[in-house]
């Protein structure tokens, strides 16, 4: 997905979301919208309408969109998910609902609904997942039989029943997948078709302003020419060709709650006193609550944003990436809003300050588009398969990139970020010889450990870049070069401790013949000893978050 947009007309877009979010989504509505789990439909028209249009940012310029890239849709969606990630969600719903449309259709069928979406600011569901399939659309039960005139197919008539549809009560369109007699495929379903109905909106945890509806497809009849793409069995995979875009997404929805979630504790930190000081000034609290978290998700944001320039650039799917970036940074902001709420101690306990709301609504994010599970797995097969390949070499590799970035920007922690590096490549290896992924257990963790080492060395690069003003110019900027630094040093730090510690216990744990020389050969002792100069690190971020 190629951009159009420039950075001036990016930060426009930004603008107006702000202003939208601060006319019409005051604190108190979104509150009442939660509590009453109502769905605003005329403030999402709005923004899909005439009002915002935020519909025409993923929509090529050749149908009347502004034709924007992954990094675009990647800073509106933090953007609106800082707001609330309900209604985020509902506009994400037309985002996703449109990709197999934009992905795997004829270049008739994208003109027709692209167009409409550009012109009537449309709500889309994207009908995927099933009751007893989850995340396996392979597993797919409702079905589309062919129906014929004379020996050829003028349409089809679709059943069976869809789960967790967000919009799925309020939509103009489905993309609804089934299985044809050619295999899984998508087709367009217009509301209103006869024999389309939705359930009752499901009772939610969070994002409780969002629509969450079954949808049930009774014999329901479609013309051929929204088959999409106008061929059976093309379906999986063209859900695969957008899932790096779409986890990236995703992961932006992690982002912006974890951020505002944090920005709420350390402003309500600055006024409350205790024991005669603010906790601002107290490192048990900004050490534990505030500083691990502000980095782990600059992390993500590193991630997410070199995913996105590549998915821009035209380097693929990059199904792994963006698996890595929604892990590590729905995790980061679940995390983040936990920790918020323990800041504001018993106040961060009630619906008032609103980072309660934050925690129940971000946790969504390591749920929807393939839980962390199914990322942990993702990650974990595809770059077990890449040490493989390259014979061990792999991780040594992109730790060898960060001794090259450590000798022209040491203050970056590149070295520490490689120690993490070496130190995975060296589990891996052990891994192999003792046959150990056959533990689906310790196939899962090497994904967490994955993700942590990746993002650790992709925040080292992002400080580098600042340093030498390479930063795009759509980047985030709310952290400058040196604070950027010092966080990747934590990070690096965090990652190595925990790929040391972490993964010996697995190989450990799965067989105990693996345990000789393993510390060496991971170099734990350096890694512990990278661990020096981390409380002073610590210090300087919390300077810098407080002003001081």
């Amino acid at each position: 997905m190629t951009s159009s947009i420039d950075a001036e007309v990016l930060g426009m877009t930004l603008e107006a979301v702000e202003r939208f979010a601060a006319d019409a989504l005051p604190e108190k509505l979104l509150l009442d919208l939660d509590a009453d789990e109502e769905f605003p439909l005329k403030l999402v028209r709005d923004l899909c309408g005439e009002t915002i249009g935020i519909q025409l940012l993923f929509i090529p310029e050749e149908y009347g969109g502004m034709g924007g890239g992954a990094f675009d849709v990647y800073r509106v969606c933090e953007a609106m998910a800082r707001v609330d990630l309900g209604i985020a969600t509902g506009v994400l719903a037309t985002f996703l609902g449109s990709d197999p449309i934009r992905v795997g259709g004829t270049p008739e069928q994208q003109a027709h609904w692209m167009g409409r979406l550009a012109e009537e600011g449309l709500l889309m569901a994207y009908a995927a997942t099933e009751p007893l399939a989850g995340s396996d659309l392979g597993a797919l039960k409702t079905r589309a039989e062919p129906v014929g005139d004379n020996g050829s197919v003028t349409g089809y008539r679709i059943s069976g029943a869809k789960q967790w549809i967000s919009n799925g009560g309020f939509a103009d369109l489905y993309t609804v997948l089934a299985m044809a007699p050619g295999g899984p495929t998508w087709f367009v379903v217009e509301a209103g078709t006869e024999g389309l109905s939705h359930g009752k909106p499901e009772d939610k945890h969070g994002i409780r302003s969002s629509n969450t509806a079954a949808v049930m497809l009774d014999d329901v009849y479609v013309p051929v020419e929204q088959l999409l793409g106008g061929v059976e069995g093309q379906g999986l995979a063209q859900a695969q060709q957008v899932f790096g875009y779409t986890r990236l997404m995703v992961a932006a929805f992690g982002l912006g709650p974890g951020v505002e979630a944090m920005d709420r504790a350390i402003e309500y930190s600055k006024e409350r006193v205790q024991a005669g000081t603010p906790l601002a000034e107290k490192q048990g609290y900004t050490h534990k609550l505030i500083v691990p978290h502000v980095v782990r998700l600059e992390g993500g944001r590193a991630f997410i944003e070199e995913t996105a320039a590549r998915l821009d650039a035209g380097e693929g799917a990059l199904t792994t990436e963006g698996a890595i970036a929604k892990y590590f940074s729905s995790e980061a902001g679940n995390a983040a809003a936990e920790a918020a709420i323990q800041a504001l101690g018993g106040y961060g306990f009630t619906r008032e300050y609103m980072v309660e709301k934050i925690k129940r609504d971000v946790r969504i994010t390591t749920i929807y588009e393939g839980t962390s599970e199914i990322m942990e797995m993702t990650i974990a097969r595809d770059r077990w398969q890449w040490h493989l390949k390259t014979r061990g070499d792999y991780y040594h590799a992109m730790a060898r990139e960060m001794e090259a970035l450590q000798a022209t920007r040491p203050e970056t922690g590149a070295a520490i970020a490689a120690l993490a590096l070496h130190a995975l490549a060296g589990i891996l290896e052990r891994c192999r010889t003792g046959r150990l992924t056959r533990n689906q257990h310790v196939l899962f963790r090497l994904g967490e450990l994955m993700a942590w080492a990746e993002c650790a060395a992709s925040l080292s690069r992002r400080a580098a870049a600042a340093a030498d003003n390479r930063l795009d110019e759509k980047a985030d900027t709310r952290y400058g070069a040196a604070m950027l630094s010092t966080m990747a040093r934590i990070l690096a730090r965090q990652a190595a401790a925990k790929v040391a510690a972490e993964g010996l216990a697995l190989v450990v744990g799965a067989d105990t013949a693996m345990q000789a020389g393993l510390a060496e050969a991971i170099g734990i002792d350096s890694i512990h000893g990278a661990q020096a100069g981390m409380i002073e690190d610590m210090n300087a971020v919390a300077d810098a978050l407080y002003g001081r």
